[in-house]
C-alpha cells in the first residue's frame, strides 16, 4: 500500500510494477509519467482530487480508477474558497473517501 500527494504520485510507477494499491492525494495528471503508470496499473488505487486544480483531471481519473473523489471547487492543496468550515469539511470527505477505500481493499 502506497499513499502519495502531489509530486509523491510519482511513485505510481513503483506502485504499479509491485502491484500495490494505492491512494493519490492530489495526483499530477498533468504528467506523462504518472499517467503512464496508472494507466498500466492492475492494482486499486484511490484518485482525489478537485475541479480547481490545475493538476487534476476529472474525466481522466475516472478512466484511471474506479475509486475517484472529485471535490467541486477545490484547488491543489483542497482548500476551497469560502468558510474555513467549507475546507475542513472537504477533509472530512478526503478521510472518508480513504477509509472506505482501506476497507475495500486490504480488508474487505
Amino acid at each position: 500500500m502506497l499513499i502519495g500527494k502531489s509530486l509523491g504520485s510519482h511513485a505510481a510507477l513503483m506502485a504499479m510494477q509491485r502491484t500495490l494499491p494505492a491512494v493519490w492525494l492530489t495526483p499530477l495528471l498533468t504528467a506523462d509519467p504518472v499517467v503512464a503508470a496508472l494507466r498500466q496499473a492492475t492494482a486499486p488505487c484511490l484518485l482525489v482530487g478537485g475541479t480547481a486544480d490545475p493538476f487534476w483531471d476529472g474525466p481522466l481519473a475516472r478512466q484511471l480508477s474506479a475509486h475517484v473523489l472529485e471535490v467541486e471547487g477545490a484547488n491543489h492543496g483542497m482548500y476551497v474558497p469560502g468558510p474555513l468550515a467549507s475546507s475542513a469539511s472537504v477533509l472530512g470527505q478526503v478521510a472518508t473517501a480513504v477509509e472506505e477505500f482501506l476497507d475495500g481493499v486490504l480488508w474487505p
